[in-house]
């Protein structure tokens, strides 16, 4: 049976890191890779951290009824959507083991469009002084600094985010990222890769 190991957090826990780090490591996880309209960072590539796309396609997925998720958030630059589209790049029939990244509530509509059997959470958790830190650090380092951006996603981190929310959702392992290489080892062996 196949499976999902979907990696969440609130900005700026290391989420994105160790995504990388799991698929650097175990390339029998194949990446699933999402669709954004927000304007690409410095240094990210198309279709490696996401598909960069328009509104006009995601209408387009969306009549087509290959929309599995999509969120959408009104930052101070305006609306930005990340969506999952069923375009292949999941087949479950088989023993595939995929890797996916995203937010509690992303997770929870992958679930459900492809059952709890298959979808493994994997929730990363940092002290939130530690977090809002390496937020500021990462946006000193942008051509272009969006600090109203981190505030917003700080704040809406903590409603979407917030206990009831997590249980809701099942969410009861959760792997502390104080530490990247503990953390990563211990992700490895709950999974048992």
């Amino acid at each position: 049976m196949g499976k999902i190991f979907y990696v969440m957090g609130k900005s700026a826990s290391g989420k994105d890191t160790i995504y990388q780090k799991l698929s650097e490591r175990f390339p029998q996880l194949k990446r699933v890779v999402l669709y954004t309209t927000r304007p690409r960072r410095d240094g990210e590539r198309e279709g490696i951290e996401y598909y960069f796309t328009t509104f006009m396609r995601l209408e387009e997925f969306r009549q087509q009824k290959k929309l599995i998720e999509e969120r959408t958030y009104e930052t101070v630059y305006g609306p930005w959507t990340y969506f999952t589209v069923d375009d292949g790049q999941i087949d479950l029939t088989a023993e595939n083991k995929y890797l996916m990244i995203g937010t509690l509530e992303s997770y929870e509509k992958v679930r459900d469009y492809f059952g709890r059997d298959h979808v493994v959470p994997l929730y990363i958790e940092v002290e939130d002084g530690e977090r809002l830190l390496r937020a500021l650090e990462r946006e000193r380092n942008q051509r272009v600094q969006k600090y109203k951006e981190i505030c917003r996603r700080f704040l809406a981190d903590e409603e979407d985010f917030k206990e009831e929310n997590l249980e809701k959702c099942g969410i009861k392992k959760r792997y502390k990222n104080d530490d990247l290489e503990k953390c990563l080892e211990e992700i490895r062996k709950s999974l048992g890769l």
